[in-house]
């Protein structure tokens, strides 16, 4: 018989702390942690006894239940609360049973589970995250002046350097940890009951009575039908804070802002990720050589190859990421008070983009921290078109003095000319001057020199690290 799923098709989230937080254990904690809590705050607020909340606190533990059995139960029910539910019940002491699960429903466990979950493996990304963004602000700072080719449709276009290049990648991360840190304050306790009315928490604390008629009609006292006044919305808010998670202003079965925010943080924070990747998967192929990854991954085949390994995973979670995002998104529209398979639909996805996101910060981090940049390539491919890099600067210096129009007429012909010769275009250019008296005295050693046509990336590289 075949183990259970160990992670062998899934490199980049394979023994990251995302997949420990987000594993069938994790999962299966978070909604003990739940039922716990359910049963402190009932205490609290006096519809449970002091010690049932302690009881059950005491039995939460995920190694006393068996997680297989749990998810073959599950099938009858649809979800794994409910055979949960029977087997703790079984496990907590007798008087505590009643407390267990009490007025809840399977969603409400699962769905404060799964914010348990996130918000448990969201810090873990954080953290990744600020040392992804430790790394590349140090690159940015080192290669400030450092210049390079910018490319834009896959061809040279202007002079950059490579300091704005990783500015801008760390500020696409910083992106993501705001996004993820908003979304991770936000994470609300899920309670509801049945159909998202509360009525079971004070169905449940009406108090025992017999039915008399002294117990009817009392001296001096209205006639009442037997049920204290119960605060439900103090039992949402004391949940809550037995969580750690934020106070809903609504139970949210079929009103799923918190499970979208979260896939919009989580599928921004891949693509986020995945721009860097993209970078240094095309800035480090063999005919570029711009930058390296220092450990490079092995090749089966050819033992001379180092491969962007780090990269090619974070790529991988980002190409994978807004498909998931996509189904979440798409279990907003949720009939009735419980839907039939919208939020059944969302359980895989949410771990599969936070277990993704959480590979792929950890690869980020060791990316940025291993990666060799190597400014002579950079210098060496400056030059691969002859100068041609710079003809924004000469079309703009040429212009000011031939026109706009005749201006891009010059240009044009030199570049053909250059580029047919195979010579330089600084060369064509000393012709083109005898013959436009107007572009007479130009230094063209200076206009034609890529490395001093980088504009303001300088000072926009040092204004993105003021961000903190």
């Amino acid at each position: 018989m075949y183990e259970s799923d160990a992670g062998l098709l899934a490199p980049g989230r394979a023994g990251s702390p995302a997949e420990a937080t987000t594993g069938d254990s994790a999962f299966l904690q978070a909604m003990l942690d739940a039922e716990a809590a359910l049963t402190r705050a009932q205490s609290a607020c006096g519809l449970a006894p002091a010690e049932a909340g302690r009881a059950v606190t005491e039995t939460a533990d995920a190694g006393r239940f068996d997680v297989r059995d749990l998810a073959l139960r599950a099938r009858s029910g649809g979800n794994p609360v409910i055979p949960l539910v029977v087997d703790l019940m079984a496990a907590v002491p007798e008087d505590a049973r009643p407390y267990v699960h009490r007025g809840a429903t399977s969603q409400d466990i699962l769905d404060t589970a799964a914010m348990l979950v996130a918000s448990r493996t969201l810090a873990t990304v954080l953290d990744d995250l600020e040392r992804a963004a430790g790394e590349v602000a140090r690159h940015a700072t080192t290669h400030r002046d450092t210049q390079m080719a910018g490319r834009t449709l896959t061809q040279h276009a202007v002079p950059t350097t490579f300091g704005l290049k990783a500015a801008g990648w760390r500020a696409l991360i910083l992106d993501a940890r705001d996004r993820l840190t908003a979304v991770r304050a936000s994470l609300p306790a899920q309670l509801g009951g049945a159909a998202g009315t509360l009525a079971a928490f004070s169905a449940f604390s009406a108090p025992a009575q017999e039915d008399t008629e002294e117990q009817e009609e009392t001296d001096g006292q209205e006639e009442t039908d037997g049920h204290e006044e119960v605060d439900l919305l103090a039992l949402v808010a004391a949940y809550a804070r037995e969580l750690g998670l934020a106070e809903p202003v609504l139970p949210w079965h079929t009103l799923r802002t918190p499970i979208a925010d979260l896939a919009g943080a989580l599928a921004f924070t891949a693509g986020a990720l995945g721009k860097m990747a993209a970078d240094v998967l095309t800035l480090s192929r063999t005919e570029i050589g711009e930058v390296e990854e220092e450990e490079g991954g092995d090749s089966s085949a050819l033992p001379h190859k180092a491969n962007p390994v780090h990269a090619t995973l974070i790529a991988a979670a980002a190409r994978r990421a807004p498909g998931l995002a996509a189904t979440l998104y798409g279990s907003l529209a949720a009939e009735d008070e419980r839907p039939a398979g919208a939020w059944h639909a969302e359980w895989e996805p949410l771990r599969d983009l936070l277990r993704l996101v959480g590979g792929a910060a950890r690869d980020g981090a060791a990316l940025a921290a291993g990666l060799r940049v190597v400014p002579y390539a950079m210098r060496e491919n400056l030059q691969l078109t002859d100068g041609l890099i710079v003809s924004e600067r000469l079309a703009a210096v040429f212009a000011d003095r031939i026109g706009r129009a005749r201006a891009r007429e010059v240009l044009a012909a030199a570049a053909e000319r250059a580029h047919s010769e195979t010579t330089d275009l600084a060369d064509v250019l000393f012709d083109v001057l005898r013959e436009e008296p107007e572009l007479a005295g130009l230094d063209l050693a200076e206009l034609t020199d890529p490395t001093r046509y980088t504009g303001s990336a300088g000072p926009l590289t040092d204004r993105a690290l003021e961000r903190r």
